[in-house]
């Protein structure tokens, strides 16, 4: 009778997972995730990089190897984790593409060492760190630019537009308002040798009364 009741004890019914193989997989998944972790810091781009972004990565990781060895051997537990993350909601804009990469990278780490394929995670993070660093890093010389040029009159704008053709390699209006004060243009460039003395000579222009160069990866250049 009591081996019979035994049988329904919800610990009999867990994973057969040998705790040292529990311990090995978090390892693994902590170790990659700090390799994930190194190389979101390396490649990024802006000004100051998240460190909270970061040990999120790292913790994504270890969570989601944690779901995947609790759900590949239960039936039970695989059906209530879906019911349970079917009603999780992420407010969180993410606003940079490569976030998102790291993100399913993290998520991809997670599954692959939750079943086992430890090999395949290793492997595929080196591959993907040494792409990301190569291409991420690549300085690219033709980045483009806007420029936002405020005139008080047509002359000045025509005058500004003239400089722009002569200064940068390629431009394109993209925007032009006009108001009681006079107009704003927004154009976008193509700097020669990542040059940008061109902005200081276009307030040289007169009705010119300012230009603001701005880069599209976030840094402003006045």
């Amino acid at each position: 009778m009591l081996e019979q009741l035994s049988d329904f004890y919800f610990l009999n019914r867990a994973a057969a997972f040998s705790i040292p193989e529990i311990l090995i997989a978090l390892f693994v998944a902590f170790a990659i995730g700090l390799f994930i972790y190194i190389v979101y810091t390396k490649t990024y781009r802006g000004v100051m990089h998240s460190s909270s972004f970061g040990i999120a990565l790292v913790a994504m990781g270890l969570i989601t190897t944690l779901i995947i060895l609790a759900v590949s051997s239960n039936l039970l537990a695989s059906l209530g984790m879906i019911g349970a993350l079917s009603i999780v909601r992420f407010r969180t804009v993410v606003k940079e593409p490569l976030d998102l990469v790291y993100l399913f990278w993290s998520i991809s780490v997670g599954i692959v060492v939750g079943v086992g394929l430890i090999p395949l995670a290793v492997i595929g993070s080196v591959v993907i760190g040494l792409i990301l660093f190569v291409f991420v890093n690549r300085k690219v010389n033709d980045t483009p630019y806007v420029v936002v040029i405020s005139c008080s009159a047509e002359e000045a704008e025509t005058q500004s537009v003239m400089l722009l053709k002569d200064k940068t390699k390629k431009h394109v209006v993209k925007a032009k308002s006009v108001s009681a004060e006079g107009v704003e243009l927004t154009v976008e460039v193509r700097l020669v040798e990542s040059s940008s003395q061109f902005v200081n000579s276009l307030l040289c222009i007169e009705g010119v009364k300012s230009a603001t160069l701005v880069s599209y990866n976030g840094d402003y250049y006045m």
